[in-house]
């Protein structure tokens, strides 16, 4: 997520004309003034290619005003010293300029002066492609900035900027203005378990206190015996401990052990108002490069997603954001921000092709999940305050299988359990196994990892409406959602 400039071939320059055994002497021939071409000289017909000949039909170069030397005619000189050797020819692209109709090449080449030696008026001529080079391959950060001296002895051009870059303010509304903001409450975070496995992710600061939100994925390994440690992007480290995590969710709350006075907690918006093409920033250590800043859009709303770290343990099931901004390994548990500055969501998964042989970790292919905050900030209060995660359940269980048509309830539960648990949610609304869910209040439902994802945006005590099918009729019900707590 590469745009390459490719010269053009040169073209033959004109034949010069032989030299003459004896110079012609003119009768009479003013001398021009230094800086000045006869008005007969003429065009050649090609030079040299370059790369700084792609044309910038979108930029028009700034063309040179300098004011001639007043012309003052003298004495006849002698034929070397009046017109020999003759001048150099004027490059194809000098006529293309305002009364030309052409487009305008970089700066235009230094003037002839007769009376210097041939190696300086080359040196002029090098100086002008190189100022062409400077203008067409840097346009976008030496355009009004730029200055030749063009009384430079050397025969050299300088390039100096007018203005420090890191003295110019960024409106807060540009991405560059939002990521200087947030990047102060963005940590790195170094996971080593007790048993050597470990990895980075990022995290972000949710309070005052010191409470560092992140993916559970992230400090998994570490959670139990290993080692947590949180890297500010001014580069100092403080060491972290678990506060709670919830697998199901994929949420986990760090605590820094000696947090600094002045932390500045990300705002976090409100991912229910989130649109599909609303601007995207995520920052976050993709493959350990910290601080790294990408941009996208939302592509997607409530994309049922069930991800996993690879470790066979339980699924994390997300009804996510779906954004093209670039997320990678090492992202996971960053915040995803909009256009203001607000954390929308928290970057947890991505999806990709599959990895090749000797691969280990896929990248990003412009498909990557976010945690609502919204859900994201339930989870991280009740984990603040208890330790431990509470999930609002239907009180059935539904088959896994993504091309049901709608989540199933199974047959029967784990272990051998009644599918439907007698007098939970579902039994009350008279729900009963075999039946299909196919809508989950007005969200369609066409899965079981759906449904689940769905259910987890909600709390334990909320009432919704489910739709489902039995024996080829259609029917709703009311139920109010349960709660189950911790992850086992």
């Amino acid at each position: 997520m590469s745009t390459e400039n490719e010269g053009n071939e040169g073209t033959a320059a004109e034949a010069v004309p032989p030299v003459p055994s004896v110079p012609p002497v003119p009768a009479d021939v003013p001398q021009e003034s230094p800086g000045s071409l006869p008005a007969s000289t003429p065009a050649p017909t090609g030079e040299p290619a370059t790369a700084a000949t792609t044309p910038m039909a979108s930029v028009p170069a700034t063309p040179s005003h300098e004011p001639h030397a007043p012309h003052t005619p003298h004495a006849p000189q002698s034929a070397a010293e009046a017109n020999w050797p003759p001048p150099p020819a004027v490059p194809a692209y000098a006529s293309h300029g305002a009364d030309g109709g052409g487009p305008v090449w970089g700066a235009p080449p230094q003037p002839y002066a007769p009376e210097g030696p041939r190696k300086r008026g080359m040196g002029g001529l090098v100086a002008a492609v190189a100022a062409a080079a400077l203008i067409a391959g840097g346009i976008g950060g030496a355009l009004g900035y730029w200055a030749a001296d063009r009384n430079d002895t050397s025969g050299s051009t300088t390039v100096s900027a007018s203005a420090n870059p890191q003295d110019l303010k960024r409106d807060p509304g540009t991405v560059a203005g939002v990521a200087a903001k947030a990047l102060p409450s963005v940590v790195t975070i170094d996971a080593q378990g007790g048993d050597g496995e470990g990895g980075t992710g990022t995290g972000f600061v949710y309070d005052k206190e010191g409470h560092i939100l992140t993916n559970n994925h992230v400090v998994a390994s570490a959670a139990d015996s290993g080692q947590l440690t949180a890297t500010f992007s001014d580069g100092k480290k403080y060491g972290a401990e678990v506060v709670g995590r919830a697998q199901g969710y994929d949420v986990a709350v760090l605590k820094l052990k000696n947090p600094p006075s002045g932390l500045t907690p990300l705002a976090l918006g409100n991912s229910d108002r989130v649109a599909v093409g609303d601007s995207t920033i995520a920052i976050g250590a993709p493959f350990g490069l910290s601080n790294t800043v990408t941009t996208g859009i939302i592509s997607a709303k409530n994309r049922p997603v069930a991800s996993g770290d690879g470790s066979g343990g339980s699924n994390s099931y997300m009804s996510a954001l779906q954004t093209d901004a670039s997320i990678n390994p090492g992202n996971s548990g960053g915040p995803l921000l909009d256009a203001r500055g607000a954390v929308i969501g928290i970057n947890s998964a991505i999806q990709s092709t599959g990895s090749s042989a000797g691969q280990t970790q896929a990248g990003s292919i412009g498909l990557g999940f976010a945690i609502p905050i919204n859900q994201a900030t339930n989870v991280a209060q009740q984990l603040i305050k208890t330790g431990k995660p509470v999930y609002p359940v239907i009180g059935a269980t539904v088959t896994m299988n993504e091309k049901t048509g709608g989540a199933v309830i199974s047959d029967q539960g784990a272990d051998g359990t009644a599918a439907v648990s007698k007098d939970g949610p579902a039994d009350r609304a008279g729900l009963r196994a075999g039946d299909v869910i196919t809508k989950f209040n007005d969200t369609v439902i066409d899965s079981g990892p759906t449904l689940i994802g769905e259910i987890w945006t909600h709390k334990p005590g909320d009432r919704v409406t489910l739709t489902y099918k039995r024996d080829g009729r259609t029917a709703t019900a009311q139920v109010t959602l349960g709660e189950r707590n911790g992850d086992s």
